[in-house]
């Protein structure tokens, strides 16, 4: 393990998000562990992808049946790190068993390139091969999840994996791995806390690949320091709500329950309501009342950690916003000193204000007055993160129409983070590139050979 200068090994005091108190330690993985976690991965390497998409499959049904049984105990890991309360922990545990078993069926469902006599006298066909070692980095606002959305395809595909959570978040990472090494065998998958230090390291060392989800900043380095090697990137968004006169009854009860479900702390949450002139003050009104329901502490937790927390602060206290609305909050009993920040919404702020181009990452709705259908798309398509984005309106030539012209790369109509692992997830611009779920995702966990046999004999020669 690595030391600290009384030759203990270095570790980090970890925070429970709920209360603000200490809830225990965590190591920080330093150069001697890192190579460690990568030297085992890359020993189980020929065994892992020399198993048939079958083989692997069954391996993974068998992980995902591990989740499904201690799933309670997987709920105390995240509500530990996360502050989530149980009605999100408990569907998010049950979507990465969900996720284990759809990617251990579609590794064995591909599709290739064309093959066949593609050159006269020859036969031509395409391999799929895995990219070897994966260094997987996830942040601390879906720890199971988003390791799950990572490190499932590139299981499935014949990579073995290290995977380091975030600082704060690393007891249910841990747990899937110590039931991955039941369920697929020594060193396929390894869980390497740490901090971003551990991160730097992580992809500096001899992985064949890293994927990374966090902010765009942190995303730009590891882009740097992975150099040649493939990067699969996913680097947040400050996605878009165009909200039209037409709009469905149930339009802002929807939004304040996406932006409030994990406290906002999600990528693909909708940020920016943007409204025509005729129908600016009734969504202001209908966010305002709608937001006022959702209470932080009964309906939605904390965020994750100090650092946020100031971050947010901040971003609100910069904003302009003439009219500052803003929600409840009722912690439990010894709850009082956690990171609540309550459902808010900033209304008549102008559009370069630092709410509505900053992702703020909360609880959070803006809202901006468009004067027209285009005006409306150019807000939304106005800022360089390109994730996600929703349209609210009752015709759906027209909703279909502004999906189309949106610059993001999943977009909804009249709802907002409606997910499933056979739809694809990913970012254009700053929000970076790759594919999370669906089938489409493990390509980015493989390469492609392709082999050409000569099949037809030559002519004597006279």
């Amino acid at each position: 393990m690595t030391s600290d200068a009384t030759g203990s090994p270095a570790e980090t005091e970890l925070t429970d998000p709920r209360t603000g108190a200490p809830r225990g330690t965590a190591l920080l993985s330093r150069l001697s562990e890192v190579g460690a976690a990568v030297a085992g991965a890359r020993a189980a390497l020929p065994g892992w992808s020399a198993l048939t998409p079958r083989e692997r499959g069954r391996r993974l049904d068998r992980l995902a049946g591990l989740v499904e049984d201690h799933a309670a105990e997987y709920a105390a890991r995240e509500g530990a790190g996360t502050g989530k309360p149980e009605s999100e922990t408990a569907g998010e545990i049950e979507q990465v068993a969900d996720l284990f078993r759809f990617f251990a069926t579609a590794a064995r469902t591909r599709t290739a390139p064309a093959a066949g006599l593609l050159v006269a006298g020859h036969e031509s066909w395409v391999r799929w091969e895995p990219v070897g070692v994966v260094g997987v980095v996830v942040p601390w606002n879906y720890p199971l999840l988003m390791a799950a959305w990572r490190c499932a395809p590139a299981l499935a595909a014949g990579n073995t994996v290290v995977a380091k959570p975030a600082e704060t978040t690393p007891d249910s990472l841990e747990l899937l791995a110590e039931h991955a090494g039941l369920a697929l065998g020594p060193g396929v998958l390894a869980h390497l806390p740490g901090d971003r230090e551990t991160g730097r390291l992580l992809v500096e060392s001899a992985v064949d690949m890293v994927a990374f989800t966090g902010s765009g900043r942190a995303g730009a380095d590891v882009a740097a320091r992975a150099g040649t090697r493939r990067v699969s990137l996913e680097l947040g968004g400050n996605a878009p709500a165009i909200v039209l006169p037409d709009a469905p009854a149930d339009t802002w009860e929807s939004l304040a329950d996406a932006v409030t479900y994990n406290a906002g702390q999600s990528c693909a949450a909708p940020a920016r309501v943007i409204t025509l002139p005729e129908n600016y003050e009734a969504a202001v009104a209908g966010l305002t009342e709608a937001m006022a329901a959702r209470v932080a502490g009964r309906d939605f937790g904390p965020l994750n950690n100090a650092d946020q927390a100031e971050r947010y602060d901040r971003l609100v206290a910069a904003s302009d916003a003439k009219r500052d609305i803003v929600g409840e909050i009722a912690p439990a009993p010894g709850e009082e000193a956690g990171h609540w920040r309550p459902a808010r919404v900033l209304a008549d702020l102008p559009d370069d204000d630092p709410a509505v181009t900053e992702e703020v990452f909360g609880p959070l709705l803006t809202v901006q007055r468009a004067d027209g259908v285009e005006a409306a798309l150019a807000l939304a398509n106005g800022v360089p993160q390109a994730l996600a984005a929703s349209v609210w309106t009752t015709d759906l030539t027209t909703g279909l129409e502004l999906t189309a012209a949106l610059d993001a790369g999943e977009t909804w109509v009249n709802c907002h983070l409606v997910q499933t692992a056979e739809l694809p997830h990913g970012g254009r611009g700053a929000s970076g590139h790759g594919t999370d779920l669906s089938a489409l995702a493990l390509q980015e966990y493989q390469r492609p050979k392709t082999v050409t046999v000569r099949v037809a004999r030559r002519a004597d020669t006279p």
